[in-house]
């Protein structure tokens, strides 16, 4: 792999496939050539967990082996860092919660002694916790140079490292911010890499969807009318039109969220604007932010807030025209609700050309590695996806015993996955393997309710201790997790990837069902009617290699090292009786497979007695 990369390296403009199986060091694989290439290199991966393994492990063991001297630097967004300057304006708020006012205290004690600013570092504080949106900035709200912590900001610092580095450690959002045209202060760096290698390139194709789109959302609007009706009383308290013109998009924007409210999940909104009052919320959503736009702009240049808010204004509102046009049939309009909002999406249907139109801006080796990027040894679905046709392709398999360290057991389920007793099956399953596993197993839903439903009996009926996601932050899930060395963790799409525990910790992964995107998704639906309209097959070319690349990620977090062995559990029986099983079995690596409860009993018993042979 380290071969190939550094012959891709010596091309100026080469596109290259890399797809690696666990286990062959595919990090190490492209940082000795990358490195060695003697040019500036930008390397992102998928999270900001995968960000800090990276910057705080990996490239320091290559960095020291080499003997280099070149200078590395981490970047994240901005959200990542404590705002000095909303920091301060937060402190003594009255519309804190008590527990948000405990934690923004501990955040101030420490903004004053951070060397780097990054929030990652109070792991006390969950990091979904409310007072986060308050302490940190995002590109709306930033004030930029006019900012009285300007020299002090823990972005700008960040930015001005990274700008004088060698090597620069981001991850795919921050990637995409530049590509697309947004502002994240990181267009210094991309158009100056010579290197760029994109880990865990899977996810490209639909970080890109929502990268070249447009949303709005009420959380936006919100965010907008408390920050703009903060500033007005700062900087022009003599407006009264601008403070009414606030006040009626804020209205407008509850009375849309409770209109929306009634619409469950993603919505096409080409369906909803059927509805009677559907062009009703878009209009007076529409009015009141014109409004709120034209008293802002008038009210800019009275003060530095005021002049943020009315570029904020600006960009919603350009963002809210892209949404309400509906002449453009490349892009998919849809609607998403939470429990805390709404969000209004606009999704090209395709992102092949504006990604391979991005790419030629920068004259630089592009990488794209990850260990699930073929489907049967097949590229073609990544390569039509991103409009990489003519980019080199390599693959090796994964290093691994498969033969010896893993058994898949296929249970005989006797109910397929749309009947009202397979949840229950699957937890009679998974309970029976997890007694002989003894605990330490994962078991992946492909949904939500599917998570809610399987905690509930695997807590009655089992012994070890069960872990549910959502019932903390991810991070401390998995710590608690290896920890406890026999618990089981039900986790959702978030624990399908990036998650790497070693040892016997995870002996049993068990997956419910096929990961195929649920049928009623509008981008996939909207999808579906332009590849038919082209002649291409919907589920052949798109949802069946989305699924298997899917299931392979699923099923990866099995084995992570040369000593692990476990058993691999899919209870979905259409991958047996459906002749698409058999392109998710080949994307599978090769193991011994068995429909036996009994093999399963087996294979765990070897295992303790050559635990206790050793």
């Amino acid at each position: 792999m380290a071969d190939a990369v550094a012959a891709a390296l010596v091309k100026p403009t080469t596109q290259l496939l890399v797809e690696a199986g666990t286990g062959t060091g595919k990090t190490f694989g492209y940082l000795v050539p990358a490195l060695l290439s003697g040019q500036r290199v930008l390397l992102s991966t998928a999270t900001r967990t995968l960000q800090d393994q990276l910057f705080f492990h990996d490239l320091p063991v290559v960095t020291r082996t080499l003997r280099s001297d070149l200078s590395c630097a981490l970047l994240k967004g901005r959200s990542n860092y404590v705002c000095l300057h909303r920091l301060d304006q937060s402190e003594g708020h009255a519309g804190l919660w008590p527990a948000d006012q405990a934690w923004l205290a501990d955040i101030a004690a420490w903004a004053r002694h951070t060397d780097q600013g990054d929030i990652a570092e109070m792991r006390q504080i969950p990091e979904d916790a409310p007072v986060w949106s308050q302490v940190t900035s995002t590109a709306d709200n930033c004030l930029g140079q006019s900012c009285p912590s300007f020299d002090a900001c823990f972005v700008v610092k960040a930015r001005r490292r990274a700008v004088a580095a060698d090597v620069v450690v981001v991850n795919h959002h921050l990637l995409f911010a530049d590509m697309a045209l947004r502002e994240e202060g990181f267009g210094e760096l991309l158009p100056t890499a010579r290197v760029v290698v994109v880990d865990e390139a899977h996810q490209l194709p639909e970080l890109a969807a929502l990268a070249f789109g447009q949303a709005v959302s009420s959380r936006q609007l919100r965010d907008l009318v408390r920050d703009a009706t903060r500033a007005a009383s700062l900087e022009a308290p003599d407006m009264p039109t601008l403070r009414d013109a606030l006040r009626a998009l804020d209205a407008a924007t509850q009375w849309a969220q409770t209109e929306y409210a009634r619409y469950q999940g993603k919505q096409d909104y080409l369906q909803i604007a059927e509805q009677p009052r559907a062009a009703e919320i878009l209009q007076t959503l529409g009015e009141t932010l014109v409004k709120a736009l034209a008293n802002l702009n008038a009210a800019a240049e009275r003060g530095p807030e005021l002049e943020t808010c009315a570029r904020r204004a600006g960009e919603l509102h350009s963002r809210f025209v892209q949404f309400a046009d509906r002449t453009d049939e490349d892009w998919v309009r849809w609607l998403e609700t939470t429990p805390r909002g709404f969000v209004l999406h606009a999704t090209p249907l395709s992102v092949a050309e504006q990604f391979q139109s991005r790419l030629a801006r920068y004259p630089a080796s592009w990488v794209f590695c990850s260990a699930t990027l073929a489907v049967d040894g097949d590229f073609g679905h990544f390569r039509r996806e991103l409009g990489l046709e003519v980019a080199e392709a390599f693959s090796w398999e994964s290093p691994f015993d498969f033969q010896q360290q893993t058994l898949r057991y296929h249970p005989e389920l006797t109910v397929l996955p749309n009947h009202e007793r397979y949840l229950e099956a699957v937890a009679d399953v998974a309970i029976s393997v997890i007694e002989l596993s003894r605990g330490r197993a994962f078991l992946l839903c492909t949904s939500h309710r599917a998570l809610g439903f399987y905690a509930a009996p695997l807590r009655t009926r089992l012994k070890y201790p069960v872990l549910v996601q959502g019932e903390a932050p991810r991070a401390v899930l998995l710590e608690e997790f290896k920890r406890l060395g026999n618990a089981v963790l039900i986790g959702t799409a978030t624990f399908w990837e990036g998650v790497d525990v070693r040892g016997e910790a995870l002996s049993c992964v068990i997956i419910d069902k096929l990961p195929f995107a649920p049928p009623d998704d509008p981008v996939l639906r909207a999808r579906g009617r332009r590849m038919e309209s082209l002649g291409q097959n919907p589920f052949r070319d798109h949802q069946l290699p989305v699924a298997a690349l899917m299931l392979k990620q699923g099923a990866g977090r099995l084995i992570r090292d040369v000593g692990d062995r476990g058993v691999l559990v899919l209870c979905d029986p259409r991958l047996k009786s459906k002749g698409y099983g058999r392109t998710f079995l080949r994307a599978l690596p090769p193991m011994p497979e068995t429909r036996r409860l009994a093999d399963v009993a087996a294979f765990f018993s070897t295992k303790n007695q050559t635990r206790q042979d050793s």
